[in-house]
């Protein structure tokens, strides 16, 4: 496929770019935005329109998240946490999806957590907007249902990627599985045409699972120890 890729660094992506370029002998074009910025997605929907570029599957990859108590976080960094996490999922997607009606072709890949299935003190913030995703993608895939367009929230575990370079590796449980492996995992399910999947057994029954049988404040507790500073 050919691919758009966006992120704040033009720098780096450029240099993916190239990469990409050699490699694949694929059309790479970058696009340099930071979706912290309210009107940073809808930036981007117009630079792709003006090189008319049809968005064909959308990732919607870009997230962080943050590790400490509410009470003690720099309330604009949560802003920002939410702005990425969640608006930029909803404005990115409210504006491509169309065009894959019109088509009756198309995929969107929205990235949720393992955090997505429980409150998780500590991360607040990030499991709620991660909660979002999965609630938001799982109705959009309700309503493609009958046409040939796709959604679905991909939920990872600990991934090596540099999430905890932001998170801190306080915010780190479980091994890490590698992005390569996420990847094949995602396309699979999304050829099965499923509304969400979590990657990696473990997870899986953890999130599918203990979630529904462990009493909702005992599952808070837990979740507050395998996130907790120590």
């Amino acid at each position: 496929m050919d691919l758009v890729l966006v992120a704040r660094r033009a720098d780096r992506l450029e240099n993916l770019a190239d990469e990409l370029r050699s490699g694949f002998n694929t059309s790479v074009t970058v696009v340099a935005a930071d979706l912290s910025l309210p009107d940073a997605a809808r930036g981007v929907v117009e630079e792709t329109e003006k090189l008319n570029i049809s968005i064909d599957m959308l990732v919607n990859n870009a997230g962080f998240g943050t590790h400490d108590e509410v009470v003690d976080s720099d309330p604009d960094r949560l802003d920002e946490e939410v702005q990425v996490n969640v608006a930029a999922v909803v404005a990115l997607t409210s504006r491509y999806l169309p065009g894959m009606v019109s088509r009756n072709s198309g995929a969107i890949i929205n990235i949720g957590s393992t955090a997505s299935f429980q409150p998780v003190p500590h991360m607040a913030v990030y499991a709620a907007s991660k909660a979002f995703v999965l609630s938001f993608t799982e109705a959009l895939w309700g309503e493609l249902q009958g046409s040939q367009v796709r959604a679905m929230a991909l939920c990872p575990g600990a991934t090596t990627t540099e999430f905890f370079d932001v998170a801190g590796e306080a915010a780190r449980t479980g091994k890490p599985r590698t992005v390569e492996a996420l990847v094949d995992h995602a396309l699979k399910a999304l050829e099965r045409d499923k509304p969400s999947t979590v990657h990696g057994a473990e997870n899986a029954f953890i999130a599918r699972a203990l979630t529904r049988l462990i009493p909702r404040k005992a599952m808070i507790r837990i979740a507050h120890r395998a996130a907790s500073k120590g």
